[in-house]
């Protein structure tokens, strides 16, 4: 006889999750068909009964806190894949910062360790004078690496975290990429004007984001049984 699958979340809950995770990623705004329909994809088998709203509707502090309620390990859980998602192309811009502070304060959260991330905040670059006159935005430099005690904390915390729900864990393992990512050359009128190393060596928390997804795909197999071929 089949196992029922369980749910740790409502559907509310898990649709205003992946809601909040997707504004976090889209906050500069960029948002094209291609990734419209990448989405689309990840999340056709989530279960979800308003998936239009998941797959092109931002969601508010205010909105999230409602859907998710009071529970302060769900918060803070949501807080942790919404850093994930912020930091997993190795840029923590601005304005996810500011996004990721005004979640955390409309869920009543206060995270000490989130605070060293602010180490690992991109400035923008001095814009390009032909971008500009095209109405283009300036580039992101990235900081020094932090030392590694002052993200150690953080660390800590982003592994504290255990997935209870199956929708979660999938959106997980598909959302993060099942090997580093190859480096590649950003151009810009023919001209090469920034290199990016792999996500391995550009992404100080990038063993987190790696080790999120393997506890994803150990609960689809030793808690779901499910088969994550798929995902490999």
């Amino acid at each position: 006889m089949a196992s029922v699958t369980q749910y740790a979340y409502t559907t509310e809950q898990i649709s205003a999750w992946l809601r909040g995770l997707l504004t976090i990623a889209w906050c500069d705004g960029d948002y094209d068909p291609q990734e419209q329909q990448l989405i689309a994809e990840l999340t056709q088998d989530l279960a979800l009964d308003d998936q239009e709203s998941v797959l092109f509707q931002s969601i508010t502090p205010e909105e999230l806190a409602e859907a998710l309620g009071h529970d302060p390990k769900i918060g803070e859980n949501f807080l942790r894949t919404a850093v994930l998602v912020a930091i997993a192309d190795g840029i923590y811009s601005a304005p996810e910062g500011k996004l990721l502070h005004e979640f955390s304060e409309a869920l009543g959260l206060k995270v000490e360790a989130l605070e060293s991330l602010e180490h690992t905040l991109c400035e923008p670059l001095e814009e390009h004078s032909e971008a500009l006159a095209l109405g283009q935005t300036s580039g992101l430099i990235s900081p020094p690496h932090p030392h590694p005690d002052l993200l150690h904390p953080l660390k800590d915390w982003l592994d504290g975290m255990d997935i209870h729900d199956p929708r979660l864990a999938r959106f997980i393992c598909k959302m993060v990429p099942p090997q580093c990512p190859f480096e590649r050359d950003i151009k810009l009128f023919g001209h090469k004007i920034v290199h990016i190393p792999p996500l391995c060596k550009l992404n100080p928390l990038y063993e987190q984001l790696v080790g999120l997804r393997f506890r994803a795909l150990s609960y689809l197999v030793d808690d779901c049984e499910e088969d994550i071929s798929e995902y490999t």
